[in-house]
């Protein structure tokens, strides 16, 4: 029997062929004041907000889930108690792709924004107690690809100015990672010249990535692309705004730079548009966002169907969103590197116990893929209540 089909029946195999009910779902929305505010050409973000979850079943194995909700997080929390617990109490758990559909039928119209965002937390939340059923990681109900590290890039070296630069990449170089992404902003020629700034500061053998956050039209996106490729940088993230469609597949043709979005995507419908037309050299989804792993899982498999490479989103999510994406990770096939944020955020470096994902946890440029069962962590309650929204 192959891999991934004992790995499709392993809640059953393992005894658990009785029904996980639900019992109940519980929504923590957080919040936390950034020390440091994340710029982007897009602007400064001061908050940091999520959505946890938690799904309990009769007999008491708690899952945990976090939805992506930046600034609305008490909203996103009324979603679950109004409209998506309601649609999955009393049914099993393991049924996730049911459950799935039934909260997806709470929308009607194209799927997408806080809704899929909240879908997202219960679904992860489902994994976890699959997971937990099983005695399994959640990359191991997978199928699994065998990997115990991932690579890892620092993410993301914000501009201010060329000293501050300076120390930032020192500061990425010395916690050991051997991969590193840029916020190259606007305009142009100042994009360009930042980019061949920090080549010279980190030399010929660190890898480099450009995040363009939405700040190019097509042809200036390409003037930025060639400069990219003259410094050796190996991705342009999101050079031009995530709709422009014809703008991507235009770009993509003539870029000499691979292209990298995925990250504003909600279902993988959307996805497999840019996977199909080819507009996209690596497929970024947020499994905040992207409907949680269920979800997230289908765009890595697609990913997969055509031969793209996968590198999840992680951005302002927390510590359950880390965890989530690090399994993923570990069993996707066209995996590349794991977004490792090193800027500091209590939603991501608190919430959790063990602290998975991090830069303390670098190894030769990798970090460990979590081994417990589930998503191979627990809240730390303290920090729940600290930083709960009101």
């Amino acid at each position: 029997m192959s891999e991934l089909a004992l790995s499709n029946s392993s809640e059953h195999d393992s005894g658990l062929d009785r029904p996980l009910t639900i019992k109940s779902v519980r929504a923590h929305p957080l919040s936390v004041r950034l020390a440091v505010p994340q710029k982007s050409a897009k602007g400064a973000h001061q908050v940091s907000e999520i959505l946890v979850v938690e799904v309990e079943t009769a007999d008491g194995i708690i899952g945990l889930g976090e939805g992506f909700c930046r600034i609305s997080s008490r909203l996103h929390a009324a979603f679950v108690d109004q409209l998506l617990a309601p649609r999955i109490i009393g049914r099993d758990a393991r049924d996730r792709r049911a459950l799935w559909k039934a909260m997806r039928a709470t929308i009607s119209g194209q799927p997408g924004g806080q809704i899929v965002e909240a879908i997202a937390a219960i679904d992860v939340a489902l994994w976890d107690i699959a997971g937990h059923a099983a005695g399994q990681p959640v990359h191991r109900l997978l199928g699994g690809m065998g990997r115990t590290e991932l690579r890892a890039y620092a993410s993301s070296v914000m501009w201010a100015d060329d000293k501050s630069v300076e120390e930032e990449v020192k500061l990425v170089l010395d916690a050991g990672y051997k991969e590193i992404k840029i916020k190259i902003g606007n305009p142009v020629e100042d994009a360009i010249a930042r980019a061949h700034f920090v080549r010279r500061l980190v030399g010929d053998s660190i890898k480099l990535y450009a995040d363009g956050n939405w700040a190019f039209d097509v042809d200036d996106a390409l003037r930025v692309a060639h400069g990219l490729a003259d410094a050796g940088y190996e991705f342009f993230e999101e050079p031009i705004v995530a709709h422009d469609r014809e703008g991507y597949k235009l770009l993509s043709r003539r870029s000499p730079v691979r292209l990298a979005a995925g990250e504003a995507d909600y279902v993988a419908g959307e996805a497999l548009v840019k996977l199909a037309d080819r507009s996209v050299g690596l497929i970024q989804p947020d499994i905040a966002r992207s409907g949680g792993i269920t979800e997230t899982w289908r765009i890595a498999e697609l990913a997969a169907a055509h031969h793209t490479a996968f590198a999840p989103h992680m951005g302002l999510s927390g510590a359950i969103c880390a965890a989530a994406s690090l399994h993923i990770s570990a069993a996707a096939e066209t995996f590349r590197t794991y977004e490792c944020m090193y800027y500091e955020n209590p939603l991501r470096t608190e919430l959790c116990d063990p602290v998975v994902g991090e830069r303390q946890q670098l190894v030769d440029g990798k970090l460990p893929v979590p081994t417990g069962p589930g998503l191979g962590v627990s809240l730390n309650r303290k920090v729940l209540e600290r930083y709960r929204a009101t």
